[in-house]
Formats: structure tokens, C-alpha cells, sequence
């Protein structure tokens, strides 16, 4: 018999982290004032109570630049999605928007276009010059499964998607929206994930012009870093594949997210053929899973993220979960790199997506300190290697 779930809103009190406490802004002096924090960093944070959790962060979820987020016990259906206002938490919403509760800790389906609020393990206390941003998990994305990160927020601003403001002290909360499949989840698991920044460095374009020269940051030619570095679809055939990308099924079944290398591809996917280059026409509503042209390098001092979304370069959206990890593509003996993989949904019109069009650009920006680790085999990475992969969850064909 499963465990009998919470009461509406009581387990915000008694089921989530203490409270963030006050905590020293005493920290250890990295080699740069400004940038992202490494795994090592994260560490010290976790340490120094900055992070908190009533089940401590372990040693898996610190990433090379980033924490993996868990789910809290409990989940909200909600009517929509939602954003405090200045001077409003998150409970204040819930109060509002909440159409009932469901209980995590057996496993629960999250019906695809629904939207849900779930309360995470992990909370925050920063100090000065200490902000935060999220994205979505690289499985998390390619499953279309939408994952925001809110917070409650301030007495003078209101809250942003993804965002966690200079000195924030609070819980955390992710909105959850599956698009193309059903999801089953369960308390603990790992949709999306935070990075931390001290200070305000700037991502220049001049400082990836002098990167891409001193390194190589794809295998590519790059004509031109503007507002970071273009990546553009291949729709040739990827390392000559008979296809050059999929289409998710309209009704497939639920997709447990745990389960790694268990569901069979044809049963979600449609896998779009080659055909010599021409283009593609993306029908709205519709995911797709391409592959960049470009094979992709991060040096062990940097991490990137691509932009989601340009209205510049056409009515859709790529790439739900946009962060790269120091160390992706990276092997000192190569400079070959790796494809980045593209999640891209098309909006309001049918749109024709031609090959090597460039479709979303990657920004690089500086850690602190090069991290301990560094994104690959061995810490377990999935996609170090990829050329056109699904998500995790699927079995290699």
C-alpha cells in the first residue's frame, strides 16, 4: 500500500529543508574574483551551508560547473504556469493555482501539457555577489520535458524563470511541463540543474574571438562570433547516418525517467531519412531531435550554454537544456570535439530548417578556477562521445 500523502501545503514546512539560515560570505579566494563556480567551489558552498538540504547534496549531483537539482516528496498540479510577483513566495501561488497534490515518493505520472509545481530538496543561502542560473538536465530536454526553475521573490523585484538573484535566501521550486511524452517521476530524481556565479563577468564576444584562436572551440571555420559562437543544423546525413534526426510520436506511451537504455526507440521516435541535404520542414507542434554540423570544444576554464531562442533566425525554438560542461569535446590529443545535440520545436507556422542554416549560438564564459572534474566517462557523462543520440533513457541502436 503506498504511503498515505501530505496535506495541501503543511509539508512545505515539514517536509522541505530548514530554512535558510545566515551563513558567513567568508570564502576561500579561487584564481578569478568573477565566474562560474567549479565542482570544488560547489563543494565548499555545500560546506558552508550556501546550499542546504535536509538529505545533503552527495558527491554525484556536483557536476563540473553545476549541481544537479532534486525533487522534493510532493507535486502540485496547477492550473498554469506562474511567477511571484514582487514581495510573494511561491506558497502565496500555490494557495491560488493549486488543483491538487500528488504524492512523489511511490512514483507518479506527469501527464504531457500539464503543469506542475514540485518543491526541491535543495535551498539556498547566498552570500553577496553570489547569483545563480538554471537549465534543464540534457535527458530532461531531449524528452521535451519543459523545466523551469522559480524562486520566491524579492521585496523589491519580482521573480524570473531560471533565475536565482544575487543573495537570495530560500527554497527552490521547478515547474515541470512534459510536451511530447508522459513522464513518470519519483522523489529525488533530477530534471534540472544550477549553476553559480560570483560576481558579474561579462561573456564578450571579444573574449570567445580570443578563445576560439587560442584553443579551437569547434572543428569548424568560424567566420564570425557575434553574440557567441553559430551553430547550424546538419541535415546532410550525421557521419554519413541514413537519417539526420527523429520525430517524437504523438501517442506514445509514459517514459519513466530513471530507467537508462530501457524503451525502444521505434516506439516514440520517427526517424527522419536523409536525403542528400535537402531541407526540412518543421510542423508546429512537433519535436525534433538534429545534430549541429559543428563538432563542439569546451576548455577545462570555461562552460557554455546555448541561447534557447532567436527570433532572428526563425519561429522556433532550439535547445531546451542549453548547458555544455568544462570538458565537453575536450581531448588533448583531438581537436575533433563533439556534436551538440539539438531539441527543436517549431512555433506558430510550418517553417522549411535548410541544411548548415545556423540555428542557435553557444556563449562561453569563464569558471572561477578549472574544476577538479571535468564532463566525460568518468564521472559517468552520457553524451561525451554523441553523434545524433536520444536521451539516455532509450536503448542504443
Amino acid at each position: 500500500m503506498p504511503p498515505t500523502p501530505q496535506p495541501l501545503f503543511p509539508e512545505l514546512a515539514a517536509g522541505r529543508p530548514a530554512p535558510a539560515v545566515e551563513v558567513s560570505d567568508a570564502e576561500p579566494q579561487p584564481r578569478h574574483a568573477t565566474g562560474i563556480v567549479p565542482a570544488q567551489g560547489l563543494r565548499d558552498l555545500i560546506r558552508d551551508k550556501h546550499v542546504q538540504s535536509l538529505d545533503p547534496p552527495t558527491e554525484d549531483q556536483v557536476q563540473p560547473a553545476s549541481l544537479d537539482l532534486r525533487l522534493g516528496d510532493v507535486a502540485y498540479r496547477v492550473q498554469a504556469s506562474f511567477l511571484p510577483g514582487a514581495g510573494e513566495t511561491v506558497v502565496d501561488r500555490l494557495a491560488l493555482y493549486a488543483m491538487h497534490e500528488i504524492d512523489l515518493r511511490a512514483g507518479a505520472l506527469f501527464e504531457k501539457n500539464c503543469v506542475y509545481i514540485v518543491p526541491l530538496m535543495e535551498s539556498l543561502s547566498f552570500g553577496k555577489r553570489m547569483s545563480g542560473f538554471a537549465n534543464p538536465k540534457s535527458s530532461t530536454g531531449r524528452l521535451d520535458v519543459f523545466v523551469r526553475l522559480i524562486t520566491d521573490a524579492g521585496a523589491d523585484r519580482a521573480s524570473e524563470f531560471d533565475r536565482v538573484h544575487e543573495a537570495y535566501k530560500g527554497p527552490l521550486y521547478a515547474e515541470i511541463s512534459p510536451r511530447a511524452f508522459s513522464v513518470i517521476l519519483r522523489a529525488g530524481d533530477r530534471l534540472n540543474q544550477l549553476r553559480i556565479r560570483r560576481g558579474s563577468p561579462l561573456a564578450s564576444d571579444t573574449a570567445m574571438r580570443k578563445l576560439d584562436q587560442e584553443v579551437g572551440l569547434t572543428d569548424a571555420n568560424v567566420k564570425r562570433i557575434e553574440g557567441g559562437l553559430p551553430l547550424a543544423a546538419d541535415l546532410s546525413g550525421v557521419d554519413g547516418e541514413p537519417v539526420v534526426g527523429y520525430r517524437a510520436k504523438p501517442h506514445a506511451g509514459a517514459i519513466e525517467m530513471a530507467r537508462v537504455g530501457q524503451y525502444d526507440p521505434a516506439d516514440f521516435w520517427e526517424p527522419i531519412p536523409a536525403r542528400g541535404g535537402a531541407g526540412l520542414i518543421l510542423n508546429p507542434g512537433d519535436f525534433y531531435i538534429l545534430a549541429s554540423k559543428e563538432r563542439v570544444r569546451v576548455p577545462p576554464d570555461h562552460a557554455a550554454e546555448m541561447i534557447p531562442y532567436d527570433t532572428l533566425v526563425g519561429e522556433f525554438r532550439v535547445h531546451y537544456a542549453g548547458f555544455f560542461d568544462p570538458g565537453f569535446g575536450w581531448r588533448e590529443e583531438s581537436d575533433a570535439g563533439t556534436r551538440a545535440v539539438l531539441e527543436v520545436r517549431s512555433h506558430e507556422v510550418p517553417f522549411v530548417l535548410e541544411d548548415g542554416q545556423v540555428v542557435g549560438r553557444l556563449v562561453y564564459e569563464r569558471l572561477t578556477e578549472a574544476p577538479d572534474k571535468l564532463y566525460g566517462s568518468g564521472i559517468g557523462s552520457n553524451y561525451q562521445h554523441q553523434g545524433l543520440a536520444l536521451a539516455k533513457q532509450f536503448r542504443r541502436t
